[in-house]
């Protein structure tokens, strides 16, 4: 004789990035009494990605229909159940980590409406619509309200309002990192990918100031890099180098422990929807320095923030922490996994009750 079947969830993740793999574990590890069904595709091609995953799909889904879908805001959802007739009735939950509209794009990019109308009726198709910040869903929002106000004729009513009513903030839950005993308040930590959305050129600048002060410091250059490696990362290290004591993606558990005795974490960033790097460094106790925008705002007291892209602000705080007038520790609990998991229980909690 056997128990009651586990409810099936099929989490799916179209465009799997560091911060969709650490969330999807953390989920599928919490809560065990789901039956999960992970299907994901790489975090690369993200034009092919975001359009077509409902055919690189087609035939790869599970043969039991699931009891709820949990997508990614990549998943180009009212696709996947147009094309699967027996998802029909199986609701669906959005996840968003990210949102096209408030995206930056690099110079080499082409612009499209495409992205963007992927989310939106994906959105619409949802019942339940989860975002990891407030930043991310106000910009989501406001990006759609601006694109109904370009748009010649045919507009739904009151869009935004039809969308609001289902959105929840529910962040991406953050397991903090360990202190260290003894702690180098003049290490300076980049652990950010090297790539123009976080605006790596503005740090790399920052650093060759702090050294004409001739003021005392350390770097770990951590984080994600191509090849060849960037103009930012390159001058760093060729002007630098006397100061670097990390360089490189490291392995998780010497990340931590860098982490858990840096002074300092700086942020540049043009983009950042919950910015898991910064929380992770803060939750150690590095002192945040971040830009006054994005979602920094809703994380971290004024002290620890700078105006956006002035690099004086930026400089001039970093020299006045060097010369040791750094803040007190601020551990940013309310976007840890402790007082998160709690969240997350009554979320799927409250679908299993609807279920009986």
């Amino acid at each position: 004789m056997t128990g009651p079947r586990s409810p099936c969830v099929w989490l799916l993740s179209a465009y799997h990035a560091d911060s969709h793999a650490a969330w999807t574990h953390w989920l599928t590890a919490t809560f065990t009494r789901f039956d999960w069904q992970v299907r994901t595709l790489p975090g690369r091609h993200f034009a092919w990605r975001i359009r077509g995953n409902p055919l690189s799909w087609l035939d790869q889904l599970p043969e039991q229909t699931p009891d709820l879908i949990l997508a990614t805001s990549m998943v180009d959802l009212a696709t996947l159940k147009g094309l699967q007739p027996r998802l029909h009735d199986v609701p669906c939950w959005l996840y968003f980590h990210e949102n096209q509209f408030a995206y930056p794009q690099s110079a080499r990019q082409f612009r499209s409406l495409d992205p963007c109308m992927v989310q939106l009726y994906a959105a619409l198709a949802a019942e339940r619509v989860l975002f990891n910040s407030g930043f991310n869903r106000d910009s989501f929002l406001n990006g759609v309200d601006a694109l109904m106000k370009r748009l010649p004729d045919r507009r739904p009513a009151d869009l935004r309002g039809r969308l609001e009513a289902p959105c929840e903030i529910l962040p991406v839950p953050i397991n903090p990192i360990k202190a260290s005993k003894k702690r180098d308040h003049g290490l300076i930590v980049w652990n950010h990918r090297w790539e123009y959305d976080k605006a790596p050129d503005r740090f790399g600048a920052a650093m060759l100031a702090l050294d004409a002060l001739g003021l005392d410091f350390r770097l770990a250059l951590l984080g994600k890099r191509g090849r060849p490696a960037p103009q930012a990362l390159c001058r760093i290290r060729n002007h630098l180098a006397a100061r670097i004591v990390a360089d490189g993606h490291l392995p998780r558990a010497d990340y931590e422990t860098l982490l858990g005795r840096a002074g300092i974490v700086v942020s540049t960033a043009d983009h950042e929807f919950q910015g898991l790097s910064v929380l992770e460094a803060a939750s150690a106790g590095a002192r945040p320095l971040v830009p006054n925008a994005l979602c920094y705002p809703e994380q971290y007291p004024p002290a620890y923030r700078y105006r956006p892209a002035d690099h004086d602000a930026l400089v001039a705080r970093l020299a006045d922490w060097l010369g040791g007038r750094l803040p007190p520790r601020h551990e940013p609990e309310p976007w840890l996994a402790p007082a998160l998991a709690p969240r997350w229980e009554t979320l799927l909690g409250d679908f299993l009750d609807d279920r009986t």
